[in-house]
C-alpha cells in the first residue's frame, strides 16, 4: 500500500493545523457544519493533551530523541474500540475510498481540473497507494457504478462521509470514466 501510514503523515504535517483548518471549516460553515467521527479526537489530542504532531515530538507517535516512533500508549485510553472490528481487507478499502471519493469531489468542485495531476499528485503528494495508478485511475479501474455501490454500502455502514457526489452518480450512470470524460488529450487541444 501506502508508503507512510495516515497517522504518521498527519503527525508530519501537524495535528495542529489539522485541528486548525477543522476549527476554521466549524466557524465557516456555521449551522450546516456535521461534525466527523474524528472531530472530538483530534481537539483532545491539540487542545488539552498538547500532542501537535512531529513539530513537538508528541502526536499520534511519540518521537524519542535519537529514538525510533512509536504509537502514544496513551490513545488506548482515547479511544474505545467497538465491540466488532473490521477485517484488514475492509479496513484497506476504506482508505482507499475515502481518499479516492474526496478526490472526485475536488473534481467536480473544480479544484482538480486534470486527471493526471490528480493521480499523479495524490501519488508523489502524500502517498496514496501507487500500485492503484493514482485515486481517480482506481475509480476508473473498478467502475464508477461498482465505485459508487460500494461507497452506498460503506455510506450505510460507516457514515455519510462515504456518500458519493453527483459527479460520480452521473459518471456510473452513463458508464464514463475519468479518463474517458476529461481526456486530457483533449484538453490539451
Amino acid at each position: 500500500g501506502m508508503p507512510v501510514g495516515p497517522l504518521a503523515v498527519n503527525d508530519e504535517v501537524s495535528l495542529e493545523l489539522t485541528w486548525n483548518i477543522l476549527d476554521q471549516t466549524r466557524r465557516d460553515e456555521g449551522a450546516a457544519y456535521r461534525p466527523g467521527p474524528t472531530d472530538a479526537l483530534l481537539e483532545e489530542m491539540v487542545k488539552k493533551q498538547n500532542r501537535l504532531g512531529k513539530k513537538n515530538r508528541k502526536g499520534w507517535y511519540d518521537y524519542p530523541e535519537g529514538g525510533k516512533k512509536k504509537l502514544w500508549p496513551g490513545l488506548a485510553q482515547l479511544i474505545k474500540p467497538a465491540a466488532a472490528q473490521p477485517d484488514v481487507e475492509e479496513l484497506k478499502k476504506r482508505f482507499l475510498y475515502i481518499q479516492a471519493l474526496e478526490t472526485a469531489r475536488c473534481f467536480e468542485e473544480g479544484v482538480l481540473t486534470d486527471v493526471r495531476d490528480a493521480d499523479v499528485g495524490a501519488i508523489q503528494g502524500w502517498g496514496f497507494a501507487p500500485y492503484t495508478g493514482g485515486p481517480l485511475s482506481l475509480i476508473d479501474t473498478l467502475g464508477a457504478a461498482g465505485f459508487v455501490r460500494e461507497c452506498e454500502r460503506m455510506a450505510q455502514a460507516y457514515g455519510e462521509r462515504f456518500t458519493p457526489n453527483k459527479l460520480l452518480r452521473e459518471m456510473a450512470a452513463k458508464h464514463e470514466t475519468f479518463y474517458g470524460r476529461f481526456n486530457p488529450k483533449q484538453q490539451a487541444a
